[in-house]
């Protein structure tokens, strides 16, 4: 049996990639932050064989502890502070733990292994955010990072670290370099749910206006569930390398108001939406598209849920929660 050590393991991501390592089999191990976490609880409910460890990204010490008490075959380092906007509030956090957290769990599995450096492979979660002010359209492994936000700056560092780490101890370190990807799983302050959810309320006649920022930017969406995947074929291979994550497909805010609204039986959605400037980004990326060419040809990784698919799973969840109160 297989066993895979996960930071961040309650966001979104974590939840899916604990799912699909337990129905490989794996014994995974999750890494929480002290024990006041409100997703703990159901992270215990949903998925109970996941093994809960305590550990802090800021502390190399207590992330040799969790590596000596998972002693896994494999790390996934999802752990970051990961909503764009509050980077810029909190520039320093950010670039603690998004960024200088990727360094100390870098150097926790190098003291772990020791000699044997082929003990553990590492997995880092990059970011289509890195690309930031972009210089080539699509977005691939060897397009310049240009990133635009302390988010951003923060992944980029974490990135390279990774590859200094690959580079210079011969570590099985792999990035992905994943592009939006969202579920019904994901926090409502991210843009996709925070329309799923208001579109879900609007719909039973609970709320009247959504506000966002720019909805004309434009991204290139995925959902988690076919992303973790591609995370654990990354692991898989007989040498570490970076992987762009994407569908090779860009939507903007618009199209996914529309098929939001339109799934609630909405056709005149605009007069529900306020564009608010504080929503705006100090520093805007508007179109970020991938080409996950590589990612196809070595990893046999395929994106199997399309945009509209996505866009339906999560308005129908909220409109679920919302029947049920549990939102």
């Amino acid at each position: 049996m297989k066993r895979a050590l996960i930071t961040g393991v309650t966001g979104q991501d974590g939840y899916y990639l604990s799912k699909l390592l337990l129905s490989k089999g794996y014994d995974v191990f999750g890494l929480v932050r002290g024990q006041n976490n409100p997703k703990i609880e159901f992270l215990r409910r949903e998925l109970p064989e996941v093994k809960i460890l305590t550990g802090d990204l800021m502390d190399t010490s207590s992330l040799v502890r969790a590596l000596n008490a998972s002693d896994p075959d494999e790390f996934y380092n999802l752990g970051a502070i990961s909503f764009v906007a509050y980077s810029w509030e909190n520039a320093s956090l950010t670039s603690d733990v998004t960024g200088k957290g990727v360094l100390n769990a870098l150097e926790a599995t190098r003291i772990h292994v020791g000699d044997d450096i082929a003990k553990v492979r590492f997995y880092q979660a990059s970011s289509s955010e890195m690309f930031g002010k972009v210089q080539h359209v699509p977005q691939s492994e060897t397009t310049l990072l240009w990133p635009r936000s302390p988010y951003g700056v923060a992944k980029v560092f974490g990135h390279y670290m990774t590859i200094n780490y690959r580079e210079s101890y011969g570590m099985h370190a792999s990035s992905g370099i994943l592009f939006n990807h969202e579920s019904p799983m994901r926090g409502p302050e991210f843009v996709t749910r925070k329309i799923s959810l208001a579109v879900a309320r609007i719909a039973a006649g609970l709320q009247d206006k959504i506000s966002l920022g720019n909805i004309e930017a434009k991204r290139d969406w995925g959902f988690a569930g076919d992303y973790v995947d591609a995370m654990w074929r990354m692991l898989q291979q007989d040498e570490a390398d970076d992987y762009v994550v994407s569908t090779n497909e860009t939507h903007s805010v618009r199209e996914f108001l529309e098929i939001a609204f339109d799934r609630v039986g909405i056709s005149d959605w605009e007069s529900y939406v306020y564009q608010d400037p504080q929503f705006f980004r100090p520093a805007e990326v508007d179109l970020l598209i991938g080409d996950a060419t590589k990612a196809k040809r070595q990893l046999g990784w395929e994106p199997k849920v399309d945009f509209p698919t996505l866009v339906t799973l999560m308005v129908d969840a909220d409109v679920e929660r919302v029947r049920n109160k549990s939102v």
